[in-house]
C-alpha cells in the first residue's frame, strides 16, 4: 500500500495495532541489562531470529530471559559476564549493543566484532567512535 486516501466530512475513530519493528527492539533488549535494579519488560516485540539471537546473547552473559506472548522480560540483577560469547555474537551484527551498556555498568567488556550481515559489510566504527571518545575503548583486534 502506498498512501491511505480519506474521504468525508466525518470524524476518525478506531484503533489501529502497529507491530514493533526489529532495528527498534534490538537496542532496547540489549539496553535491558543495563539496570542493577529490578526487572525490565519489553511489550510488543516481533517474533524474529535476531529477536531469539540477542536473548542468547544476554542469556550467556547471565542475564534471566523470558519470552511469551510477544513480551520480553530481562532480569539482570546479577552479575553479569562482561564477555559475549563468540558462538552468538558472530550471528548477528546487533549483539555489539550489548557493549555500551557493559560498559557502563562495570567499565569494561569484551565483545567479538559481530558478524551475520546478509546485506554485506556493514562496520561498527561508528559505535567503536563513540567509546574511544568516552574513553574506555583500550584494546581492538583479531584477537579479542
Amino acid at each position: 500500500m502506498d498512501k491511505i486516501i480519506v474521504r468525508g466530512g466525518r470524524q476518525l475513530s478506531g484503533t489501529v495495532r502497529v507491530e514493533g519493528a526489529k532495528n527498534a527492539v534490538l537496542p532496547v533488549i540489549a539496553a535491558s541489562i543495563l539496570p542493577s535494579q529490578g526487572k525490565s519488560v519489553i511489550k510488543d516485540v516481533p517474533d524474529l531470529a535476531d529477536v531469539y539471537t540477542i536473548n542468547e546473547v544476554i542469556r550467556n552473559l547471565n542475564a534471566d530471559v523470558q519470552f511469551n506472548d510477544h513480551t520480553i522480560t530481562v532480569d539482570a540483577t546479577h552479575k553479569l559476564k562482561t564477555e559475549a560469547p563468540f558462538e552468538f555474537v558472530r550471528k548477528m551484527r546487533a549483539s555489539v549493543l550489548v557493549l555500551g551498556p557493559l560498559l557502563a555498568r562495570y567499565g569494561h567488556a569484551k565483545v567479538a566484532m559481530p558478524g551475520g550481515c546478509a546485506i554485506g559489510s556493514r562496520p561498527i566504527d561508528l559505535h567503536l567512535k563513540g567509546f574511544e571518545a568516552m574513553g574506555p575503548l583500550s584494546m581492538l583486534g583479531t584477537d579479542l
